[in-house]
């Protein structure tokens, strides 16, 4: 399974083929010259996660593919067929199985609501969570794709999640809003983390891509 990092927070799956495309949003150029895409999956409802214009696009391209978000998607994108997921849900999406975790967003301010968000383990190797730091709990995780930078975001909490799920392998994410300095400072600071358990650190710009 190939999986590709684009700007901020887009990521996309590739198996046998077929691609699984995560979190298409604001920041992030238009996706192009894809295999096949047959799942969206979108963590939650912030614009930096997801847009109607890329939406748009995916669906011209492929059409029928079919979108996985939690209900607070569901609401904020009503023109669109969004399948509701839960934490706790399995979708089998040949050739990817997708499980569900967490279920909220991490705060960013008490003035602030909380709304929804997945984490999303793909094939039991590959997990994202979203803009929290829920683990999934019980699984050995091979790659990690950990947020880098957030308004919701502590580094040392950041940290913390890390050494939580023990990856063999991750790379930061959610970074597009960090100068080159407070990004470079904060995967150094993620680096440590993986290392602490014997894992490996990747240095993933946009458009870089690793194999599980």
């Amino acid at each position: 399974m190939r999986v590709t990092k684009f700007e901020h927070a887009t990521l996309t799956l590739l198996e046998a083929g077929r691609t699984l495309v995560i979190d298409p949003g604001s920041y992030t150029t238009p996706l192009a010259d894809l295999s096949e895409v047959v799942g969206i999956v979108i963590t939650h409802e912030h614009p930096d996660h997801w847009t109607p214009d890329h939406l748009d696009r995916l669906l011209k391209a492929y059409p029928g593919t079919p979108i996985y978000a939690p209900e607070g998607v569901a609401r904020a994108a009503a023109g669109y067929d969004v399948t509701v997921v839960h934490p706790g849900d399995t979708v089998d999406l040949e050739p990817f199985t997708l499980e569900f975790f967490g279920g909220r967003h991490a705060v960013i301010h008490e003035s602030i609501p909380v709304i929804d968000n997945v984490g999303v383990l793909v094939n039991g190797e590959f997990y994202y969570p979203g803009d929290s730091y829920d683990v999934p709990t019980g699984r050995t995780v091979r790659l990690l794709a950990a947020p880098v930078g957030a308004p919701w975001l502590k580094i040392g909490e950041a940290m913390d999640f890390v050494l939580a799920v023990a990856p063999r392998q991750a790379f930061g994410t959610h970074d597009m809003t960090l100068s080159v300095i407070g990004r470079d400072m904060g995967r150094a600071r993620l680096r440590w983390a993986v290392e602490q358990d014997g894992g490996e650190f990747l240095l993933l710009e946009p458009g870089d891509s690793t194999d599980i």
